[in-house]
């Protein structure tokens, strides 16, 4: 019997994590129903993101859809900036680590959206990128 109660706490570390990535599962599957219609489109735990033609959708990924939806054109983009840790990084030059990693994007006339990410090079490979779109 006090064996028994030794393995119970691993039993809900186990039931635990099969609950999480059958979550984690689910958010995953939703995100592909959603980036069916993108040319270009990024998933992580922060932020989903889509580019279509010229225009960029982001929100929350949850199980059944992403919630919090925004949708903005780069024609309207000033400046693109990956910022790591609330400081501008050169793309040339990037930190091996950061805490909080985002996408900025400048508009002359309205607030800067910035869109989280969970990797550096991640985010800087979509800043690269996106920089040449705008120049075009």
């Amino acid at each position: 019997m006090e064996r028994g109660l030794m393995w119970l706490p691993l039993l809900g570390a186990f039931i635990w994590l099969a609950r999480a990535g059958s979550n984690e599962y689910q958010k995953i599957e939703a995100y592909k129903r959603w980036a069916v219609g993108f040319d270009r489109c990024k998933y992580d735990i922060y932020a989903v993101m889509g580019l279509k033609d010229r225009e960029i959708s982001w929100g929350k990924p949850t199980k059944a859809e992403p919630k919090d939806l925004q949708t903005f054109n780069l024609d309207r983009v000033k400046q693109i900036q990956l910022v790591v840790d609330n400081n501008s990084i050169d793309l040339n030059n990037l930190p091996n680590k950061g805490k909080k990693i985002n996408l900025r994007f400048h508009f002359s006339d309205e607030d800067d959206i910035n869109i989280p990410f969970t990797e550096i090079p991640m985010a800087a490979e979509w800043a690269g990128f996106l920089q040449q779109a705008i120049s075009t």
